[in-house]
């Protein structure tokens, strides 16, 4: 299983929220920005405040998605 984050980038074009807002007003590193951008695994308590922020639910933010291997 890999996680897509693809519900996230949804919500913020619809709420009209640059990455680079989000990233600012919740403190998260360039970094971290990237691996979410790049579909990498990150920690439970970046997703969580990102949940908080946008107030919405972590189902709202990202999805399982089975490998097709």
């Amino acid at each position: 299983m890999k996680i897509s984050y693809k519900k996230l980038w949804v919500l913020l074009i619809e709420r009209d929220i640059p990455k680079s807002a989000l990233r600012l007003k919740i403190g998260l590193s360039p970094s971290t920005v990237s691996k979410l951008t790049k579909g990498e695994e990150v920690a439970l308590s970046v997703l969580l405040r990102i949940c908080d922020y946008l107030d919405c639910d972590i189902g709202d933010i990202c999805e399982a998605i089975k490998d097709s291997r």
